[in-house]
């Protein structure tokens, strides 16, 4: 009895503790409360309606960067209420100078999500005030949206996230005034609460010389916890989503032609037509289901170029295709664990996510037509194909047990006839103290790949019809030995981290320990068989004075050896940066690296002895600037020791990346990059390579626009310089695409395009169609 008794008082004691804990949002820090009326407002940009002489009214009365907590050096009002259903937010921002010049004005049309440099207005909201995720809205003075999701358990903000919202934006002589109507179908909250009470801050972005972040209440520098200090808003009474279910249809059709590389050849065509829906149903205020059925997972725009030349990892591509983008920070950890590209095909999908008081879960299921997984090692990495069907799930659930103390676990599984992995994880996220945190992670897997995998990754040639080839015939590399397994696989990771940040300096150190047989095909894990351990640190100036109003000075010192200890890499790297006048950012650094080469003996996973240890040193130095309004202008340069990986050398590596963003006037824009990287050797030149990516945006209103791009890839290599192997002299690729879209919304759209590929190589000369595409898309939001 008296032990029992004791349990309940200590369930008692840490409920009322962390109930105590769990508001997050300060209404020192600011304080406002959102009347509920019955009106709604016209979205038109002038809220001049009598209902918003009933709002709730503030004034962004600080400049919390570069100006740390100082008198904002403009005025901007902001009123705000809501009815049952929709919040609705209106500002106004002045700017003295815009009756002369009302060009001073930054503004421009542009994608959703685009429009960073222009002036912005916005909002930031906690819906659940605990300081783990907050929904984040910014409009321009032409009424293009922008919204995100911060998340404070990983420190990441996305923009990948859209929600379906409505603005509109006039510009006066004052300056500019925005409208916003915020449907509450959008948030997940607890709508079971008589009146709520949500962690708010109201934002205004004023670019000029300086990028000046303006905001209601003071941010302390000192606590490197940003959502734990926002203000509060209460009110909303009777807040609900009403019903919350939207249907989207779409049809996709398409004409994909193909040819090999002979201008002789007939055009292989074929022709795709697909229907598809996907249901969007907020079951609850806090419970969202999403799925689809025959989905268009095609993506409209082309992945930005990388050049892919002296590199043993493979590429890392982002997100886009919303239905995986949609509350994907339902399922987040510190480390990459669902990377959603690895399902690249998939018939149907489900996915269920929900907050329950301080828990938060999410599942999701899909199949795919194709199974695609990256196969890791320490000195390389490559992407499996499999030509089978299969099913991947996720599952996620985190418990925020106070404002200091998270802890969380995710599975995920994909398997398909003859393979499978499963993984399992546990996280937890601690705060002690505004400057201090402390996160670590352990994460077990279970794999098994089909028996003949390995042959895939042969480098004899011969072995490509795969049946007959047994290991001593293959070309053995890293990724053979990787999946030449005769059974199942299991093996672990873990990773430490401790933070100490401070206004004016910070210190970390981290280790990471991941097994040669551990894998997470739904995951971007590209090394294992490896552990790690960092140590670094930094120190910042914030003058008072122009030109600059940001120095910091940082460092870090880390070394890496495989799981028999033998060293892969150890690594000291110094880093100045600079943020000042003309919204300019420059950084430059030094490393000093001992790094290994490919293995002597490729039969083997063995380090210690079969590999040469290299030394490298260079430096390196970014910088973007924004010397008149309409251009930024960005330049990345390397020059030092690199390793020429192909034959185990070390060479002299020069790599030169200038970018432009020119809004040519409100309507056109062209962004415009270009990369050039050569390596030299003993004897000469080893390879030079080229990658152009324009892109040329106009935008016919804030809903339609048409988009040219093109990226031209062209690699020059002397085979003469080659020890094992002699490759192509010269290969070139040219992808380009034509696109008209209308938005009505980010779900509404409709999409009419071209694309082609062009090749060239040491057998043809110039440049050769080998692939064009066709394809039309219009898909259309329903809200019931």
């Amino acid at each position: 009895m008296r032990k029992s008794t004791l349990y309940r008082s200590a369930v008692a004691l840490l409920t009322c503790c962390f109930s105590a804990l769990s508001h997050a949002g300060n209404s020192s820090q600011f304080a406002i409360d959102i009347p509920t009326l019955t009106t709604e407002a016209t979205i038109d940009g002038t809220f001049d309606e009598a209902v918003w002489q009933q709002a709730a009214t503030a004034s962004l009365r600080f400049e919390t960067s570069p100006g740390e907590n100082i008198s904002a050096p403009v005025k901007t009002d902001v009123k705000i209420y809501a009815t049952e259903t929709t919040l609705y937010v209106a500002f106004s921002a002045y700017d003295p100078k815009a009756k002369d010049n009302p060009q001073i004005i930054r503004s421009n049309y542009s994608d959703r999500d685009d429009t960073w440099g222009d002036d912005l207005v916005g909002i930031k909201l906690d819906t659940f005030n605990d300081a783990r995720l907050a929904y984040q809205f910014f409009v321009n003075p032409f009424g293009v949206q922008m919204d995100s999701i911060e998340n404070e358990l990983t420190g990441d903000e996305s923009d990948a996230w859209d929600g379906i919202w409505y603005s509109a934006a006039t510009q006066t002589e004052q300056g500019y005034q925005v409208e916003i109507a915020l449907p509450l179908r959008l948030f997940n909250f607890d709508s079971q609460l008589a009146m709520q009470q949500w962690g708010i801050e109201f934002i205004r972005l004023y670019p000029r010389s300086q990028n000046h972040r303006l905001s209601t209440h003071q941010i302390d520098r000192n606590n490197n916890c940003q959502l734990c200090q926002l203000g509060v808003a209460q009110g909303l009474a009777g807040a609900k989503t009403g019903n919350d279910l939207q249907l989207t249809p779409s049809l996709v059709a398409n004409r994909q032609s193909q040819r090999a590389l002979n201008p002789q050849q007939a055009w292989q065509d074929e022709d795709n037509f697909e229907a598809g829906l996907d249901v969007r149903w907020g079951i609850t205020p806090s419970t969202l289901l999403s799925a689809t059925i025959n989905p268009d997972f095609s993506q409209v725009e082309a992945d930005a170029g990388q050049l892919n030349i002296n590199s043993t990892f493979a590429l890392f591509f982002p997100e886009k295709r919303a239905f995986f983008l949609d509350n994907k920070d339902y399922f987040d950890t510190q480390l990459d664990l669902l990377h959603t590209r690895n399902i690249v095909s998939p018939d149907f999908g489900a996915k269920l996510t929900s907050k329950v008081d301080n828990h938060t879960f999410g599942l999701m299921v899909t199949n795919d037509t194709e199974t695609n997984f990256l196969v890791p090692g320490n000195l390389s990495s490559d992407i499996a194909e499999l030509n089978d069907k299969s099913v991947n799930l996720v599952g996620r659930y985190r418990a925020d047990l106070s404002d200091q103390l998270s802890i969380g676990s995710l599975l995920t599984g994909k398997k398909s006839d003859e393979y499978h992995n499963y993984v399992a994880s546990a996280d937890i996220k601690y705060q002690p103290s505004a400057q201090d945190t402390f996160t670590a992670q352990y994460v077990y897997s279970n794999t098994l790949y089909p028996e003949d995998l390995f042959r895939s990754f042969c480098s004899n040639e011969d072995c490509k019809p795969v049946q007959d080839c047994d290991l001593s015939d293959c070309g053995v590399n890293e990724r053979v030995l990787r999946t030449r397994q005769d059974d199942e696989i299991q093996d672990s990771l873990y990773k430490v981290k401790y933070i100490h940040e401070r206004r004016n300096w910070y210190a970390l150190t981290q280790y990471e320990s991941i097994g040669e047989d551990f894998r997470a095909d739904l995951g971007f894990i590209d090394k294992v068989d490896v552990n790690k351990f960092v140590i670094g640190g930094g120190y910042t100036w914030y003058p008072q004075s122009q030109p600059l109003h940001r120095i910091q000075v940082s460092g870090d010192w880390d070394i890496s050896h495989n799981q028999k200890g033998a060293m892969i890499e150890r690594e000291s790297e110094i880093k100045l940066e600079l943020e000042g006048a003309m919204q300019s950012y420059t950084a430059m650094g030094y490393v000093y690296r001992d790094r290994v080469g490919r293995r002597i003996d490729s039969s083997s996973l063995d380090i210690k002895d079969n590999t040469t240890l290299f030394t490298e040193k260079l430096a390196w130095l970014y910088g973007n600037f924004t010397p008149i309004s309409p251009l930024k202008l960005a330049l990345d340069i390397n020059y030092g020791d690199a390793i020429d990986f192909s034959n185990n050398r070390l060479g002299k590596e020069f790599m030169i990346n200038p970018e432009v963003e020119w809004k040519v006037n409100h309507a056109i824009s062209l962004d415009a990059s270009h990369i050039y990287q050569h390596l030299d050797v003993d004897g000469g030149e080893l390879f030079n390579a080229n990658l152009t990516d324009i892109r040329l945006n106009w935008y016919l209103n804030l809903n339609h626009f048409i988009r040219v791009s093109s990226i031209y890839t062209q690699i020059e290599r002397d085979p003469s310089l080659y020890l094992y192997h002699q490759p192509r002299a010269k290969s070139s690729q040219l992808g380009n695409e034509v696109l008209y879209g209308y938005k009505l919304n980010p779900q509404s759209v409709f999409y009419l395009g071209y694309s082609d590929g062009l090749i060239s190589n040491d057998e043809i000369d110039s440049l050769t169609h080998n692939e064009q595409t066709y394809f039309m898309k219009v898909s259309y939001a329903w809200l019931l």
